[in-house]
């Protein structure tokens, strides 16, 4: 499979802005592409899906396991021409779930994308210390940023004098900026602004696009892996909320539901008036702090969602609509579906990070005792914190081991602030759906 990681020296590189460019290029010449993010990333995943006109999934060392990882790579390239990886942060960020371990796992050569704004050799000399840091193959250099012809010409003289391949530059253009908010990116259905064409026309005429493919053909056979065999279980019908405030979710999740039998039926809270006919109901995450006053005055759904019975699992920004309030950036509170008894509000700091959490109390995906992997990023609280006997987890970061108590657990509910993956953790999505099962009788 040729593939290539887009890499950035540092966040704000302007690694998404690249890869957008190289999806739509290889697009419009002719190539079936495919998408992938590193880490746990769900709103430059849009951006590349946009590009390309493809799907785009996320490789996570902790959401799955390395062999996990590499069964979903195999599975999801297969058929394409060229699977296209942006990393996340900095090549070597991240530790054990770095794009530099991404890259050595898949054997795949990697393009650093480096902001030159306000530099000049120094930008090679950056270049030269990520190449001699680790023994990743950096095959490549990208500019972003630049000022000027004469501006790329002192790099790049000094990128191939210390052996470094020069690839091209994209000059300062506000044009392809994307804005971003406090969870990262202005998301692309809002991006009114992004012209993925313009940008394509730009890259291919400053970056040796031929050169990349050639860098990309270069690659070794990937070592054996299982493929994920097809299988069917549960006849049921799952309603996943989908559109401009609740967007977070992973595609390679819904996927392994699919294969366990599950019906995806995606419903919209902000436009619909009901609830459709479902076994079961996922909230995912996304901004619905932005969008509260359209969830709030869309009464038949709060109605709807108010009246369910059915299991219902909410994550993050699902969590926040399920909660009797919601209190946006600008202090304006709404009312919201009232299924849990919080308010939620913004905080104006971030939690953010990988967590393990241990269930306290059997819930809808796993038993008391068992373990769950996800990660959090959000700005929000809830009010009154979580506890007693309705608390989920006990969860544990895992940069500092830090501990603390989230989520509610009560009958058909289960809400928190953790998202999950069910690939690699298909017990999770077995005890969903058997409680969906378990709910129809």
């Amino acid at each position: 499979m040729k593939r290539i990681i887009i890499a950035g020296a540092s966040s704000r590189s302007g690694k998404t802005t690249i890869t957008c460019a190289l999806l739509s290029t290889l697009r419009r010449r002719g190539l079936k592409v495919i998408a992938y993010k590193t880490g746990p990333d769900y709103i430059d995943t849009e951006y590349l899906r946009l590009s390309g006109k493809c799907e785009a999934y996320n490789l996570d060392t902790w959401l799955m396991s390395e062999t996990r990882t590499l069964e979903l790579f195999a599975e999801t390239s297969l058929g394409h021409d060229i699977a296209i990886i942006e990393g996340a942060m900095g090549l070597y960020d991240g530790g054990a779930n770095s794009t530099a371990r991404i890259a050595k796992l898949l054997d795949a050569p990697v393009l650093l994308v480096i902001n030159a704004r306000s530099m000049g050799e120094s930008a090679a000399a950056v270049a030269l210390g990520f190449r001699e840091y680790g023994d990743v193959n950096i095959a490549g250099v990208i500019l972003n940023f630049t000022g000027s012809e004469y501006h790329e010409e002192i790099i790049s003289s000094a990128l191939e004098e210390k052996g470094m391949k020069f690839l091209g530059a994209l000059r300062r253009d506000d044009g392809f900026a994307i804005p971003e908010r406090h969870l990262g990116l202005l998301q692309a259905r809002e991006n009114e602004g992004f012209d993925i064409e313009r940008l394509a026309e730009q890259f291919e005429a400053s970056v040796d696009v031929d050169e990349v493919l050639r860098i990309a053909e270069n690659v070794s056979k990937l070592r054996p892996c299982g493929m994920v065999t097809p299988f069917r279980k549960y006849a049921v019908k799952v309603g996943v909320a989908r559109d401009e405030a609740f967007s977070f979710i992973y595609p390679e999740s819904l996927g392994v539901l699919e294969r366990m039998g599950a019906e995806i039926i995606p419903f919209s809270p902000l436009n619909d008036e009901s609830l459709p006919d479902a076994d079961g109901y996922i909230f995912c995450g996304g901004y619905p702090e932005i969008f509260a006053e359209g969830l709030s005055t869309n009464a038949p759904m709060l109605a709807s969602v108010r009246n369910c019975k059915k299991p219902i699992l909410a994550e993050c920004g699902g969590m926040m609509y399920l909660c009797r309030s919601l209190k946006d950036n600008d202090g304006r509170k709404f009312d919201m579906a009232g299924v849990i008894p919080f308010e939620s509000y913004m905080a104006g700091r971030a939690v953010m990070g990988y967590m393990t959490g241990v269930a306290l109390r059997d819930n809808i995906i796993c038993r008391k005792g068992e373990s769950v992997r996800g990660h959090e990023y959000h700005y929000s609280r809830v009010e009154p914190e979580i506890s007693g006997e309705d608390c989920a987890f006990e969860l544990t970061r895992r940069n500092t081991g830090a501990r603390h108590y989230g989520g509610f657990a009560r009958g058909n509910i289960l809400a928190s602030y953790l998202h999950i993956n069910f690939f690699g953790n298909e017990n999770l999505a077995e005890n969903f759906l058997s409680m969906l099962t378990s709910s129809k009788v």
